[in-house]
């Protein structure tokens, strides 16, 4: 074996080279060179190609010699690059027998999997060069960024109020009148509109490397792309398109200055992330990156070389695989150490836990070294827990106490209960108590709560369509979930009743008026808090268009819904008690419990049984949450048809009621500065909710 040196050995062209470094993998700047290292098992040759930015012919293609394989590591040491300009690609040698899962094709240039920028989408929406054969190429970028003290915010788990967005949705829409509208530079402009909404955390949906035009076609005069971006090229690489400066190869520190403006805002940064399958897809799919380089150690298989498909779109990634739980490490490492991400939410997760078979385990490896991994310690890690192959584990996913999950059982109740499910209240009543039937075990932040999500309806469209109108995807509605649990409250889509559009006010209000006051951790849709709505479409994945971009304007006519969602947020923060992390509900200093239910007569509710109209009191010991004084927290909930007086629980001398918020008139008021002029009782109007506050 040779000495690994750092000059240059042996020569092609004009270029030098010598035997690489195998750790890191990827490409790695070094003083004098740049240091190639990736993993084949079963190769059995590897080439380095070469290009000068957007050529399509190599300059140069260099045979890894032998030699410089240590184990199932290629590993070469290039001087003399261009670091600004150069791209690059392997070839691999080996056995093409798919029926044995082995596909390698030396034809084909196949993408680094740990390549840190991918060129060839740098533009949103311009199409590639058909004619050229690799249109996704690793590039070099330096690791260099000036982060002035910027760190992870590990705010407390509790205290996050979680904003779900799309880069390119929320600023995209051109009558925005955005500059760099659609991009990282575009979201940063809208940093103090998210302050003050008061949200402390975004999600965001996918923005590792993607193709947008995977599956991409026409109809109704509509270009169709794979906009959300669930479908990964590259793990380690950012979505080029998303950024304004990207055509100069910087994509990268836009992302970065978006982030560190994010946290100097005291805002985390949650990234989806999608382990679970590829871009490849199936057999039938293309070459672009694993299948390439070896598909036996990538992507579970059956005996007979087909791929399984339990993420619903093609493939399913070995994630237990040692070699693929590594890559998986090591990418998480990367996005909190260089982009300084404060978490993750891992999509369809389940299959995080399958084996090589596809069988669910006990303990995956995988989910263990992510939890216990000494960099992401103090990473939010968020379980989408469940998998298209019908693993739903929501309640029992694998977490080592570590792992939170997205609630489903939470947004299904919370739906049902609020549009007349009077059968859902047992459950209500456990779902806003933190879920402690689910993670009793464990703690309350471990829920993550939510109504709406990218996927199924908004807000506004929950409470408008009955039923799911996807017919602008081209697939005869037969796309998206048939089972939405929503209710246009007496009119299909958009409609001029003046008491159809008051009742979707209100119901709209009921279901955020539990959510914000439910323990556990509240997520927002982005757009839900000023009424967006995607005109009954519950799949927008393929809408790159006014279906899925945000219209700002809808927040200048909405500034009621506006106010109240702020409100309610600001009142969340200010009162520990309800953002308090463990299910402690008994009496506190007040002498009352810290967390009781009732029906319309205090004291009295059998929560076992049906119902439609519930209310809830949290007693809040000023020496318990640290607060200046003790205060009562009363929430009322009318979901029946009809109007109910709620008889208010007798409250120490000294206390009187006061209106915070009230669905039926628009009160958002966090201060609670309307008293009651009756504090014996409540009158709560047909499906409506009130939230009213106690204080010496």
């Amino acid at each position: 074996m040779r000495q690994i040196d750092t000059f240059p050995t042996d020569r092609f062209q004009e270029l030098g080279y010598c035997c690489g470094r195998v750790f890191p993998f990827g490409a790695t700047i070094i003083d004098s060179g740049v240091n190639f290292s990736i993993y084949s098992k079963e190769a059995t040759g590897c080439t380095l190609v070469l290009y000068h930015h957007g050529q399509n012919e190599p300059f140069a293609e260099i045979p890894v010699p032998e030699e410089y394989r240590i184990g199932n590591v290629y590993a070469i040491m290039v001087f003399g690059l261009n670091i600004e300009s150069v791209e690059y690609g392997y070839r691999f040698d080996g056995p093409y027998a798919p029926e044995k899962g082995l596909r390698f094709d030396r034809d084909r240039v196949v993408l680094d999997p740990y390549a840190k920028s991918v060129s060839g989408r740098t533009v949103w929406g311009r199409e590639h060069d058909p004619a050229d054969p690799f249109q996704h190429r690793g590039q070099l970028i330096y690791e260099t960024y000036e982060w002035n003290g910027d760190k992870p915010l590990e705010l407390k788990s509790s205290s996050l109020i979680i904003y779900e967005l799309h880069v390119r949705s929320f600023t995209a829409n051109p009558a925005n009148g955005i500059r760099h509208g659609g991009t990282f530079s575009g979201l940063r402009k809208k940093i103090p509109y998210l302050k003050q909404l008061g949200v402390n955390c975004v999600e965001l949906m996918p923005i590792f490397s993607f193709d947008e035009f995977e599956n991409a076609r026409e109809y109704g005069g509509e270009r169709l792309l794979n906009y959300w971006g669930y479908s990964t090229v590259g793990f380690f690489a950012p979505k080029a398109g998303y950024a304004a400066s990207a055509p100069g190869g910087t994509e990268t520190e836009e992302l970065k200055a978006m982030i560190m403006e994010l946290h100097q805002n005291g805002i985390e940064v949650i990234l989806d992330v999608v382990f679970n399958h590829t871009a490849e897809g199936n057999e039938n799919g293309p070459v672009i990156s694993f299948r390439g380089i070896d598909n036996r150690t990538y992507y579970l298989l059956t005996p007979d070389g087909y791929y399984y498909n339990f993420s619903g779109c093609g493939n399913t990634m070995n994630c237990n695989h040692p070699v693929v739980r590594q890559l998986v490490l090591d990418c998480l490492r990367y996005w909190v150490s260089s982009y300084h991400v404060d978490g993750f939410r891992f999509d369809l997760a389940s299959i995080l836990s399958r084996d090589e078979d596809g069988a669910p385990m006990l303990d995956p490896p995988l989910l263990e070294i992510i939890a216990n991994d000494a960099v992401l310690g103090k990473s939010k890690l968020i379980a989408e827990a469940w998998d298209a192959g019908g693993l739903y584990q929501v309640g029992s996913f694998p977490a080592y106490h570590r792992f939170q999950e997205w609630n489903g059982k939470y947004r299904d109740c919370l739906r049902r209960f609020i549009k007349g499910g009077a059968e859902c209240m047992p459950e209500m009543i456990r779902r806003i108590r933190g879920s402690d039937d689910l993670y009793g075990s464990r703690r309350p932040s471990v829920s993550i709560n939510f109504v709406t999500c990218h996927d199924g309806f908004t807000l506004r469209d929950l409470v408008s369509y009955n039923e799911k109108h996807n017919e602008a995807n081209g697939e005869d509605n037969r796309d998206g979930c048939n089972d939405n649990a929503s209710w246009n409250c007496g009119a299909e889509g958009v409609t001029d009743d003046p008491e159809v559009n008051a009742l979707r006010e209100r119901q709209v209000r009921n279901m955020l008026t539990v959510l914000l006051t439910s323990r556990g951790i509240p997520m927002l849709l982005a757009g839900d808090e000023f009424g967006n709505s995607q005109q009954g479409n519950n799949n927008a994945y393929c809408q790159d268009n006014p279906v899925s971009w945000l219209d700002w304007s809808d927040l200048e006519r909405n500034q009621a819904l506006f106010r109240y969602v702020q409100g309610l947020i600001a009142f969340r923060k200010a009162h520990p008690v309800l953002t308090a992390d463990d299910y402690q509900f008994g009496h506190n200093g007040t002498g009352y419990p810290t967390l009781s239910f009732h029906g319309t007569e205090p004291w009295q509710l059998d929560e076992n049984a049906p119902g439609l109209t519930l209310a809830y009191l949290y007693a809040e010991d000023h020496e318990r949450f640290g607060t200046d004084a003790d205060c009562f927290i009363y929430i009322a909930v009318n979901a029946h048809w009809e109007e109910h007086r709620f008889g208010l629980p007798v409250i120490p001398a000294g206390f009187g009621w006061h209106t915070a918020f009230s669905s039926q008139t628009d009160i958002a008021d966090p201060e609670g500065t309307e008293p009651l002029l009756d504090p014996s009782g409540y009158t709560l109007a047909p499906r409506s909710s009130a939230v009213l506050i106690a204080k010496k």
